[in-house]
């Protein structure tokens, strides 16, 4: 199967590429307003509709493509996209990031803020500045609206082919192969062979913009020229096969070199780098990648003089899979006390403690971990957890706040559902459900459950909740129409 399960061709580069395309910077969208306004309005509302689309497409994509959940790695991204999008031109554009659970080399883009990487991405990239180098440039393809400038239409008819152009790539996604892409390239042939005019220059408009944020953030951007390198000997080893990502951004020698001499230029702000947290989450990656086999992961490790300190915790993560949880503990403290500033540390102890069901000790590891990061996602998951099987109350009330500040988080919602039941409040139980199911484009299924929420609410006799699912049916209703356009 291969990446994303999309099953490219060359011929269909030109729609691939405008995945790595962009949007504009639409207001603030939160926890209150994800309605989504039907598409096709006036030229005025095409930066909003672009951002909604391309949120509808997320959710579309969450129901077709195979998730990599790991809560401590999702953080690592966001902070890496965090760091890197005060200098990408973004302007107030609020980036959203998705792992895929695959282990070919990919990373797209997605107009409405969309950032998405394969967990290939970390086993292809052997140091942080080169996995560093491809977030850069796909926020480069973002802030320069590379989709909205690549067409030659009418500004009307630029709705219209992204909806076909993703829906195309939705039924690839879920197993539709050439399938889904005829349906996406059908009509909308002519507006694709505008992109293939536009490819070049935007690939290096993106390098541009991807090479000086890297060096505004820290980052050498020798760095992406290195990444480039590589990327380059793995298509010709490859031939006619090489990953999607080789397919939609190809690294021609003019390409190459044209970043080697902007590189050359760039002056580094306060050099950056934390090659041992990167390469500990290139140790969750490959253990996801090589599931079935982890000896395999941890040899890779090893041969591509991984830190010294990375190969540990792959070892102590080897350990707690098989059931030697002291040991793996052991190990994870030790490394805490080697590097004090890696909440990851903290973090993957109490998830290993959890995973062995010992709540009690989950619950005292995350609370002691959030009196220093009171914020941190990965921490209050575990904590929520393990709170589930010893107090659902207190578990209940902890994720309406983290539900709150993370409303595109599915696994906080999940967990509240489950959480609101067990603790009597079933109006918000079946309410947080239902947002579990629209997140992940389950639309129909996530109005009927509101249907279910409102009977459970009036039978409690709850008018908060009351008044909040009639809030929410509005917007799913909304959503609806704007999921219709795929």
């Amino acid at each position: 199967m291969l990446h994303l399960r999309f099953a490219l061709s060359r011929r269909a580069y030109a729609l691939a590429f405008m995945l790595s395309v962009a949007s504009v910077s639409p207001p603030s969208f939160g926890f209150d307003d994800y309605q989504l306004p039907s598409l096709g309005g006036a030229s005025t509302s095409v930066s909003n509709e672009e951002y909604r689309l391309g949120r509808a497409w997320l959710r579309q994509f969450r129901a077709q493509a195979p998730q990599w959940q790991d809560p401590i790695v999702n953080d690592y991204l966001d902070s890496l996209v965090a760091r890197l999008a005060p200098h990408s031109q973004l302007g107030n554009l609020r980036t959203t990031t998705v792992m895929v659970d695959n282990g070919s080399l990919n990373a797209f883009a997605v107009p409405g803020g969309v950032i998405g990487i394969n967990s290939g991405l970390f086993a292809f990239a052997e140091d942080e500045g080169a996995f560093v180098s491809v977030i850069a440039h796909e926020l480069g393809h973002l802030s320069q609206r590379h989709y909205a400038r690549g067409s030659a239409r009418a500004e009307q008819t630029q709705l219209p082919a992204m909806a076909a152009m993703l829906a195309g790539m939705l039924i690839a996604a879920s197993g539709g192969g050439d399938a889904g892409m005829a349906a996406a390239m059908g009509s909308q042939a002519a507006l694709i062979q505008d992109q293939l005019s536009y490819s070049r220059r935007f690939e290096q408009e993106a390098d541009r913009v991807g090479l000086q944020a890297m060096a505004s953030a820290g980052y050498n951007p020798d760095a992406m020229v290195r990444m480039f390198g590589a990327m380059q000997r793995m298509a010709r080893l490859q031939g006619g096969t090489p990953p999607e990502f080789l397919l939609t951004h190809p690294v021609s020698d003019s390409r190459l070199s044209d970043a080697q001499a902007r590189a050359s230029q760039l002056n580094i702000a306060d050099a950056y780098t934390s090659d041992t947290l990167y390469d500990m989450m290139r140790a969750r990656a490959l253990l996801s990648i090589y599931h079935n086999t982890p000896q395999q992961a941890a040899s890779r490790l090893a041969q591509e003089n991984s830190e010294e300190q990375a190969q540990r915790y792959l070892s102590a993560l080897i350990a707690a899979r098989n059931g030697q949880t002291d040991n793996a503990l052991q190990t994870i403290d030790q490394l805490a006390r080697e590097l004090p500033d890696y909440g990851m540390l903290p973090a993957s102890a109490a998830t290993v403690v959890l995973e062995a069901q010992r709540y009690e000790e989950a619950i005292t590891r995350s609370q002691r971990l959030l009196r220093i990061m009171p914020n941190y996602l990965p921490a209050q998951l575990v904590l929520a957890e393990a709170q589930l099987q010893r107090n659902p109350q207190a578990a209940y009330e902890l994720l309406r706040d983290i539900t709150d500040q993370h409303p595109e988080t599915p696994q906080g919602f999940n967990l509240l559902a489950e959480a609101a039941g067990r603790s009597g409040y079933n109006g918000w139980g079946h309410l947080a459900r239902a947002e579990h199911l629209q997140l992940t484009g389950r639309i129909d299924r996530g109005i009927r459950q509101l249907s279910i929420a409102k009977d459970a609410a009036q039978q409690e006799n709850d008018q908060q909740a009351l008044a909040r699912i009639e809030q929410r049916r509005e917007a799913f209703i909304e959503y609806r129409e704007a999921l219709e356009k795929f």
